[in-house]
């Protein structure tokens, strides 16, 4: 990954992983606002059809 703040989502992604969550569980967790992590969070919600903003 290359960007400005891409650890964000390097992190956030890592720990993910390895704590073995799911998906749906990831949709769970509160992200700050706006925050480069929030973009995972807004992904998962696309692949799974849940979006509410696009």
């Amino acid at each position: 990954m290359i960007g400005a703040n891409v650890t964000e989502i390097i992190a956030q992604t890592v720990s993910s992983r390895k704590l073995e969550t799911t998906y749906h569980e990831q949709l769970d967790v509160i992200f700050p606002h706006p925050t480069m992590s929030e973009a995972v969070k807004d992904a998962i919600e696309v692949a799974l059809g849940e979006a509410i903003h696009l």
